[in-house]
């Protein structure tokens, strides 16, 4: 078995994730869930960056477009927030661009459905 990348970090978010959940349940939108994660995050310590923007390098020039990451979580760990029917591969393939501009190494898509959390790890 392999040991997980940034276990006890991700085990921590991901328990803010079930408690936020448990707490508003299903039907909010987006900024609501983000609200409350950040209120967790506050409460238990956690060091984090909300709405962190990325600029994208192209070459020898930085392109005009910038990403911005819900979540920048310990300075190494990307959280997304979404409120959709299901993780889509455009949610994973968003999450890999936030990567390879942020060069981190680990992402967590969280998916507030309006019946359960999804999560999903994404390494780099």
């Amino acid at each position: 078995m392999t040991d997980l990348l940034y276990k006890s970090e991700s085990y921590s978010i991901v328990g803010i994730l079930f408690e936020v959940y448990n707490n508003l349940g299903s039907g909010f939108s987006e900024i609501v869930y983000k609200d409350a994660i950040e209120y967790e995050l506050k409460e238990k310590n956690i060091p984090f960056e909300r709405e962190k923007e990325y600029a994208v390098k192209y070459k020898d020039t930085i392109l005009s477009h910038k990403f911005y990451a819900d979540f920048i979580i310990y300075d190494k760990i990307i959280l997304e927030i979404k409120c959709s029917e299901a993780i889509h591969n455009k949610h994973i393939s968003q999450c890999l661009n936030y990567l390879k501009v942020s060069n981190n190494k680990l992402a967590l898509l969280a998916n507030f459905h309006k019946d359960y959390l999804q999560h999903k790890r994404i390494i780099l």
